[in-house]
């Protein structure tokens, strides 16, 4: 199969602002970023945005801080996902500190209830007989559910991130910066982020009642941050400067020693340092292992961890997950083979990607719990918008779809223009930008498919299906070192629409070797000066030989190992 050519493209910069002492490739990155002056750069707690502009906020704490005062039952609707998993940690944490006794969890199966506060998943809570229920991370798009809920005489808070439809919930108050009405300046609040925020609001008027003592202080909600960032990473929200502020901070935190148990278990299985943790290790490590909780089992799983305060229950549920996540590797690899082979088919009989919009995949021995996986991998490999199916369980007549997009095309919206366009197609839908999920009766998909490759080919044009990878250009030798490796490390936290910087430049290859589990181990050279290099999951017999020369695509990394630190290239792109 053809992966799409992609374009090589530098990005443009004015890093004209910025101190003339710092590193030029810094000051090139930051300000590629949009950071123009080193105040951008400031990530201390005074500079978070305030709650006050959060639409119901004022009347959510004043509901959960009358259950705290009045001794009520509360239960935390959580998530099947590591942001869903570290909001209910974080909310259980929170309400035992301000001294509430009666506050448990429930967290829906994916496989037995789906997403969100369903009616089903009403009925298994109300033999608990809570007062209130929090949502965290859903709730937004469940209005039969919290029609249920109040109905059966529950108060219902709804903090969530994910974008409304056009019917809101029944709920006594609903925390959301992406209700139409809120004029919070920041958007981009992953699901533990909105809650942090409740809870802030909801300790200042527990403040204000008096309700705090020297036997029972107000607890420092930054302790927690750890959970905030790790949640803010794992659901790949966009890191705008209120967002990098919460991730900074929790960083901190891990690497001072002050990480949840759980947090720290989990570094440590995945064999990364906490005292030396970065985004990187939250997305690339931490969080796979959590979803997997989610995506195999119960999430329960991941969420005790996170709740545990002993490091050696923390360790055995680590262990459990990251056994939880080979097994979700394995899946992935063979449901990924399964998915090319039956896109390759297609291509055959359509000629080429070229022709084709959208990617749509169904097949009922995938599982559902990892199509979001395989549908993230044809999109990355084809540039397409791609859409991943799997029956609800074993022969049933429900699928359940995962979507993910590529920039130009909103696949929320997407789906609520299909949905409009075709009524009772899709069953019920909800998500962002650039991830969704969906599901609908099995002898509709031919028809789905067909609509999904139809809408996406009306909003794409040529332009939006030719991959772009953006670069921060070539540096030179002198800059392929260790003090620009540490100046990037420590500049602020990478990740959405905040990238770690990647580098272009061409090199002569000195030696290479293949290493076990498939890696590339390199020794390059640039104008002289001899570097390290790593190229995960790439063998050598994909290259052109003799192998004397690359274009490399690149993150400029600290590389710590046995008390020894070097700068190490980590190859993103042979070109």
């Amino acid at each position: 199969m053809r992966r799409d050519t992609p374009s090589i493209r530098a990005r443009e910069t004015d890093a004209h602002a910025l101190p003339d002492d710092w590193p030029a490739a810094l000051k090139r990155v930051l300000a590629a970023r949009g950071i123009g002056t080193p105040e951008d750069l400031q990530v201390s707690l005074d500079g978070l945005l305030r709650p006050d502009h959060l639409t119901g906020i004022d009347a959510a704490a004043s509901l959960l801080a009358d259950a705290v005062i009045k001794a009520r039952q509360v239960c935390v609707v959580g998530d099947f996902d590591a942001d869903g998993a570290t909001a209910t940690a974080l909310c259980i944490r929170a309400l035992r500190a301000f001294g509430l006794g009666k506050v448990d969890y429930v967290v829906p199966n994916r496989f037995d209830f789906g997403y969100g506060l369903s009616v089903g998943l009403v009925q298994v809570i109300q033999p608990r007989s809570p007062d209130l229920i929090i949502t965290v991370d859903n709730g937004i798009s469940s209005v039969a559910g919290v029609a249920a809920a109040r109905d059966a005489g529950m108060d219902v808070i709804v903090t969530d991130h994910h974008l409304p439809g056009p019917q809101l919930p029944r709920a006594n108050a609903i925390v959301n910066p992406n209700l139409v009405a809120c004029e919070f300046p920041s958007k981009c609040l992953a699901g533990v982020g909105v809650l942090f925020y409740l809870l802030v609001a909801t300790r200042q008027a527990l403040q204000q009642c008096g309700h705090f003592s020297r036997q029972l202080p107000a607890p420092q909600l930054a302790q927690w941050l750890d959970l905030v960032a790790l949640g803010t990473v794992a659901d790949l929200v966009s890191l705008d400067a209120n967002n990098r502020i919460l991730v900074a901070q929790g960083l901190a935190r891990i690497r001072a020693g002050h990480a949840a148990a759980g947090v720290t278990a989990l570094l440590r299985v995945a064999g990364r340092e906490p005292r030396h943790c970065h985004t990187s290790d939250l997305g690339f490590a931490v969080a796979p292992r959590l979803n997997a909780a989610g995506r195999l089992e119960d999430m329960s799983i991941g969420i005790e961890c996170l709740l545990t305060d002993d490091p050696g229950s923390a360790q055995e549920f680590a262990s459990r997950l990251d056994a939880l996540n080979r097994e979700r590797r394995n899946l992935q690899q063979n449901m990924q083979a399964q998915a090319e082979s039956a896109f390759a088919a297609h291509l055959d009989a359509v000629g080429s990607v070229d022709g084709i919009a959208a990617v749509s995949l169904f097949d009922d021995a995938f599982h559902p719990g990892i199509v979001g996986l395989i549908a993230s991998r044809l999109k990355e490999r084809f540039h397409r918008p791609a859409v991943v199916f799997a029956p609800e369980r074993e022969q049933s007549p429900v699928l359940k779809g995962s979507a993910r997009s590529i920039p130009g095309l909103h696949i929320r919206d997407l789906l609520a223009e299909i949905d409009s366009g075709n009524p009772g197609l899709i069953e019920k839908f909800g998500g962002h930008a650039m991830a969704a999920g969906l599901s609908l009766v099995r002898d509709q998909y031919e028809r789905f498919a067909k609509a999904f490759n139809e809408c996406a080919t009306e909003h794409l044009c040529r332009e939006d299906l030719q991959r772009v990878i953006w670069t921060d250009g070539p540096l030179t030798a002198q800059e392929c070192g260790i003090e620009l490796a540490i100046a990037l490390e420590s500049a602020l936290p990478w990740g959405q629409q905040c990238p770690e910087p990647l580098f272009d430049n061409r090199f002569a290859v000195l030696d290479h070797r293949q290493l076990t589990g498939g890696h590339l181990k390199l020794t390059l050279s640039l104008d002289g000066r001899t570097i390290d290099a790593i190229a995960f999951r790439q063998r050598v017999e994909q290259l052109p030989e003799p192998l004397r020369e690359i274009r490399a695509l690149y993150r400029l990394c600290m590389n710590r190992f046995r008390g020894r630190e070097t700068a190490q290239l980590i190859i993103e792109h042979i070109v």
